[in-house]
């Protein structure tokens, strides 16, 4: 059996926190010489360079004529299943409880008990769909029969105990960013593209779903851009877009305001702003205020869900009532004004993302889980590998 596991991840592919951890995570398994299959309906957007320890699967769903919709579903679980006998998985680590949980205990049945579930919570399985009486029953069955369940704040832990009376143990694994990715990068020139060195520039990115609340986002950047100089960068789609941009045309900021669409490097984009606004109305952990922390950009930010677990208000960031623009403008124009503040915030922000949210750290922690519902003894070239934060 050795030091190497074989691990099987289905996560969604595309753009969204969960996906980008799920595939930051198996590559760094990958690199840690373990074998990570990913079990998914499309490439994984964050995947990036060849691994000889990665491999992808996809996911095909099947058109047969009598299905009046395509059983995805039941198409993953046959897949995960096939995948788990021909490569000789050890485990499936799966991110979120539904539709991902549910199909990995069936392919499990398939299998035997041998292959072994770890599920991942993110949010939107306990906070949305979980409120929903046809389909919590379905939830509560996924997280507890799964060997392993994590969440990615312990707001997420106590939602999910609240609203589902889980009793099991459910691990606290925060979501992490590689350090060797997000880090303050060199972006002067490219930042005159969007602002003149005496601008501001904030910042927001999300998929526009209404639960961002983006257009709060603009009521914050109008009140800055009265007390200061300043630009606003929208990066990323979604379906309240155009309502964000008519806004931003019915008041007259359509000069001062940048639609960037989707970008691949995140890092480097980031580096340009000077602060990150996230007024969500609910976040289970907040990936993008991790990432601009990483990057040394502070957040200003609602204190709603997992946020005030990653932002500490007056320390990395601040934090306002969801939906109170103007005290979230107050602390941003606080902040921008004040260049020994600025400074202090920055060098705590490289700091907490480093050392609290430490990827070596928390793969490690995942990787204990592993070997726990394994019933395996943590190999010692795992305990003793120094993590380096």
């Amino acid at each position: 059996m050795g030091d190497r596991l074989k691990i099987g991840i289905t996560c969604y592919p595309t753009l969204g926190g969960s996906g980008v951890v799920a595939t930051e995570l198996g590559k760094i398994l990958a690199e840690r010489g373990h074998e990570v299959h990913f079990i998914t309906h499309s490439m994984p957007f964050r995947l990036g360079r060849f691994d000889k320890n990665i491999f992808y699967h996809e996911v095909e769903v099947s058109d047969y004529y009598v299905f009046r919709y395509p059983p995805y579903d039941l198409s993953l679980a046959s897949k995960q299943a096939q995948v788990a006998q021909m490569q000789n998985l050890d485990l499936l680590h799966v991110h979120y409880a539904i539709p991902h949980a549910v199909c990995a205990l069936l392919a499990k049945q398939m299998v035997g008990d041998h292959l072994k579930v770890v599920t991942t919570l993110h949010g939107t399985d306990i906070t949305v769909l979980a409120q929903d009486e046809s389909i919590s029953d379905l939830i509560r069955y996924a997280i507890n029969r799964s060997d392993a369940v994590t969440a990615v704040s312990q707001d997420l832990i106590n939602e999910t105990v609240r609203s589902l009376g889980i009793t099991r143990p459910i691990d606290l694994a925060y979501n992490f960013v590689d350090k060797r990715v997000y880090y303050p990068r060199e972006s002067a020139a490219l930042r005159l593209d969007y602002a003149r060195p005496d601008e501001k520039l904030l910042i927001h990115i999300s998929n526009f779903r209404p639960v961002k609340r983006v257009t709060d986002v603009v009521d914050v950047f109008a009140r800055v851009k009265q007390a200061m100089p300043a630009k606003l960068l929208f990066v990323g789609e979604g379906p309240e877009l155009s309502k964000v941009m008519m806004k931003v045309r019915e008041m007259g900021l359509a000069d001062s305001v940048i639609f960037a669409g989707k970008q691949d490097d995140v890092a480097q984009v980031i580096s340009m702003a000077d602060l990150m606004v996230l007024p969500s109305e609910k976040e289970s952990f907040g990936l993008v205020a991790l990432e601009a922390m990483a990057c040394g950009v502070p957040t200003v930010a609602s204190n709603a869900g997992g946020i005030p677990e990653l932002v500490t208000h007056g320390e990395t960031g601040y934090l306002a009532d969801v939906g109170n623009t103007a005290a979230m403008a107050e602390h941003a124009i606080a902040l921008l004004s004040d260049e020994v503040l600025y400074r202090r915030v920055r060098e705590a922000c490289l700091h907490r993302a480093r050392f609290t949210f430490c990827n070596d750290a928390i793969t490690r922690q995942y990787e204990e889980i592993y070997y726990r519902v394994l019933n395996r003894e943590l190999p010692d070239s795992i305990r003793e590998r120094q993590i380096e934060c």
